[in-house]
């Protein structure tokens, strides 16, 4: 349930930018969205449909970009996707690993007139 209170916190972003900018409609919002940021991109849009009625937003396209979870391994320098959660390298089974990619959660831009 917390996606209501994420996509309240984007909507206070436009409306704060539109402030900021002199702008009267937004017509998309560009996000990105980590797979390991916790945030379920089909939810906020539903919040957001509801959430935006009333607001500069309201009408405008979410345009949601997944990034996926990505590691580096710290022995053998090895990159890849992580898959399932599994933070073990597959090239040389060490645990020994940094997450790259995936945790991300951030309005990227902003079309508007």
């Amino acid at each position: 349930m917390h996606e209501l209170s994420i996509t309240e916190g984007i909507i206070k972003i436009v409306e704060s930018e539109a402030k900021k900018h002199h702008f009267n409609k937004v017509n998309s919002i560009k996000l990105v969205v980590g797979e390991l940021s916790g945030v379920f991109p089909q939810l906020i849009q539903e919040y957001f449909n509801i959430a935006s009625r009333g607001t500069i937003a309201e009408g405008a396209e979410l345009i949601i970009r997944r990034v996926e979870a990505r590691m580096k391994c710290n022995e053998c320098g090895n990159e890849s996707i992580i898959e399932r959660h599994r933070l073990r390298c597959k090239n040389c089974g060490s645990l020994n690993v940094r997450i790259t990619a995936g945790k991300e959660f951030y309005v990227d831009s902003l079309e508007v007139d």
